[in-house]
């Protein structure tokens, strides 16, 4: 036994000096832990919480950072994960400006990111960004269309100041126009402002058949509740940064009757059973709320757990060409994502190609209304 030691610590140095590739993934994640985006952050943590201990066979090691819903400190996470962690995927942030920051991270260090936001990046900037949660455009296409059948012919905006409202914004004007309604007022806050009394007064001096509020997490209920406090009386629609039952514990009875458009595993059970996302989605909700509760679903965990799905696919395809640890590696995962089929998953159908990092199709977003306290899937 003495004398293996010694050759066992040599082997090990030979393999280190040739560069030799480890067995296991190294998964690395930034979200939002703290601050004004831990609404979504926390959830997220939840849902990476839940994976299994391989993905494709592999062992894979887990890094949570917490970015505190600062760009700069994204960066600096998304910097420690590829420099010195050396991971294999970037997952995160949820929140868009964050996510936004890390993807040049992620392009410079030839490193794929499953940003769970959906980020709008310049052509050419997402070449190693895979967007986990459906587009703005999918989503504000769900919420025009209900705002169409219902008879709404003007709309007002009151919506976050950074690139998550911004990107609402410029999704909703082309839809809004085609379908003959009306922008008739536009008021934007912080993510960190706590009152937005003079935008509600405003907004509520256009009187437009509807309101649609673009915000996250418990943040969402607080200008939904100063525009009810001021009066009124319209529908009021939230986006899927919404889309969890904080609004309602935040916004109690004065949310009744919103609309949030959401991704379909918020609604599995409510779903036809041909959905493709029924069974995966009533699945991870049974197992998250056993876990963290009655009632805590959300659209946030399940792109989280998404994420899983998708790496436990396209992972055993990568390892056919390299080895966990290097570029080679890094390089096979991004070839699989843009290659391989739709992978059904809790939201929908997932299929990324070479000229398109967005996964869903038009038809993922599912509109849902808060009724006595609970999600009912509108038709």
């Amino acid at each position: 036994m003495s004398r293996m030691i010694p050759i066992a610590v040599a082997a090990a140095a030979l393999l280190c000096a040739a560069g030799a590739a480890r067995a296991d993934i190294t998964v690395g994640a930034s979200l939002s832990l703290t601050g004004p985006g831990s609404g979504l952050g926390i959830p997220m943590s939840n849902g990476l919480k839940m994976w299994p201990a391989t993905i494709g066979g592999e062992k894979v090691h887990l890094i949570i950072l917490d970015d505190a819903t600062d760009p700069s400190q994204g960066v600096q996470n998304a910097r420690r994960l590829v420099s010195e962690d050396h991971v294999d995927v970037i997952v995160g942030s949820g929140i868009t400006p964050v996510a936004i920051a890390m993807a040049d991270v992620a392009a410079e260090s030839h490193t794929v990111q499953l940003a769970l936001s959906p980020i709008g990046l310049p052509p050419g900037k997402d070449a190693w960004s895979f967007r986990m949660p459906q587009s703005n455009a999918v989503m504000a296409a769900a919420m025009v269309g209900h705002m169409a059948r219902h008879g709404v012919k003007t709309v007002g905006f009151l919506g976050y100041t950074d690139a998550y409202g911004e990107q609402w914004l410029q999704a909703l004007r082309p839809l809004l126009a085609r379908s003959g309604i009306k922008l008739v007022a536009t008021e934007r806050f912080a993510r960190s402002d706590t009152s937005v009394t003079a935008q509600a007064l405003k907004l509520t001096a256009a009187n437009p058949d509807a309101m649609v509020i673009v915000a996250s997490g418990s943040g969402a209920a607080m200008p939904e509740l100063a525009l009810v406090e001021r009066g009124y009386k319209g529908k009021y629609y939230q986006t899927h940064a919404a889309a969890s039952k904080d609004l309602m514990r935040v916004g109690g009875p004065a949310v009744e009757g919103t609309y949030v458009v959401a991704g379909p595993v918020v609604v599995a059970e409510q779903l036809p059973d041909s959905h493709p996302s029924k069974a995966l989605g009533m699945h991870f909700n049974a197992a998250y709320e056993k876990i963290y509760g009655p009632n805590t679903r959300n659209q946030f965990a399940a792109h989280a757990w998404d994420s899983y799905l998708l790496l436990d696919k396209i992972v055993p395809m990568a390892l056919k060409k390299a080895r966990p640890g290097t570029p080679e590696f890094r390089a096979a995962i991004k070839e699989a994502l843009e290659t391989s089929p739709g992978l059904p998953v809790t939201h929908g159908v997932i299929a990324f190609t070479r000229a398109s990092h967005w996964g869903f199709g038009p038809d993922t977003g599912v509109v849902m209304k808060v009724v006595h306290g609970e999600w009912k899937l509108e038709p």
